[in-house]
């Protein structure tokens, strides 16, 4: 009952914070709840939303090759960011279990859905995978645990995450968790490259957010109906229409619920109304895109040398495996 407190208190400050100032702005993670998770399980097959195929192909021809450059000749420990259900993590799993019979992965997320649905699932597939999954929010101080043993630690972030936090926070998240690992220990990006010419346009970015079946849509406005569920708020969600842009002057997606008309909305929690002025948006996410120059750059700048890059055909997604030096 404590936790559930606690949880609610802090969602509370955060809708306070976000929704209170001039321009009004939520946090990416509230997404994230049991609807919210199985809504972008949907995001992930859709065809508009190239990311998650063309990252699981590059996993697909490349697992052992990542493996054995992230190994070099030790056993590893995987460790991932944000995992959800290890879809994609399967791959590279499989190809460490093939090389070594055994492995230790720790997935971290904020969905106990997503976590149990991974260990499940990798329990069933892959019983060389030994699962200890963390509930936490990786994005809040958290860090890897200083590690003993010869093992080489392997921490994942992949699905371009990185794309979701600001860049100075992703470069600090970077450095934060470089401090707690060894000098051979490894990180595994998954970055969603920018458009350049002859390549992957605006309209296929644009796309990929604003699905022809509105499933984004949906859980982009999951985020509504949780503070509803959560906070009392009293949101109608379908006051609110879906807008995605492409900023290309700063190099992101930004995803808005931007309000049809003027309004008022009571929320429990607060003790208070949220007012919003017809056409008012609340921001919900950037997804920043990076070149592969700079992608390197984010790495070496928190520690990690680049000793490898995968890129797909049309060099529309990136994977990069960065190694601490010493």
């Amino acid at each position: 009952m404590s936790t559930q407190i606690l949880i609610d208190s802090k969602l509370a400050d955060i809708a306070r914070e976000g929704l209170m100032r001039e321009h009004k702005a939520l946090p990416p993670w509230l997404f994230y709840d049991e609807p919210g998770s199985l809504l972008f399980e949907q995001i992930t097959r859709l065809p508009e939303y190239y990311l998650t195929r063309l990252e699981r192909a590059l996993l697909t021809e490349h697992a052992r090759e990542i493996v054995s450059a992230a190994a070099n000749g030790s056993r590893l420990r995987i460790l991932e960011l944000g995992a959800g259900s290890a879809d994609k993590t399967r791959l590279l799993l499989a190809a460490v279990v093939a090389a070594q019979q055994t492995v230790s992965y720790q997935p971290i997320d904020v969905s106990a859905t997503a976590l149990d649905a991974a260990r499940r699932r990798l329990n069933a597939e892959l019983p060389g995978v030994q699962v200890n999954p963390m509930l936490a929010d990786y994005t809040a101080g958290w860090q890897p645990a200083h590690h003993t043993g010869e093992e080489r630690q392997l921490l994942l972030w992949l699905g371009s995450s990185i794309g979701n936090f600001e860049p100075e926070s992703a470069q600090s998240l970077l450095a934060r968790v470089r401090k707690s690992m060894r000098p051979g220990d490894g990180l595994l990006l998954g970055v969603d490259l920018a458009p350049r010419p002859g390549g992957k346009t605006r309209e296929d970015l644009v796309a990929a957010y604003d699905d022809a079946a509105g499933v984004t849509e949906a859980f982009n406005k999951n985020l509504l109906h949780r503070l509803n569920r959560e906070l009392g708020a009293e949101f109608e969600p379908e006051a609110f229409a879906h807008c995605v842009e492409w900023n290309m002057e700063r190099s992101r997606i930004e995803m808005h619920l931007e309000s049809r008309h003027r309004q008022s909305v009571w929320i429990d929690a607060l003790g208070e109304q949220v007012k919003l002025a017809a056409n008012e948006r609340i921001h919900t996410e950037n997804s920043y895109k990076y070149t592969l120059e700079a992608a390197k750059n984010r790495m070496e700048g928190a520690g990690f040398a680049c000793v490898g890059h995968w890129l797909d055909a049309a060099g529309w997604f990136a994977v990069l495996l960065g190694v601490v030096g010493g």
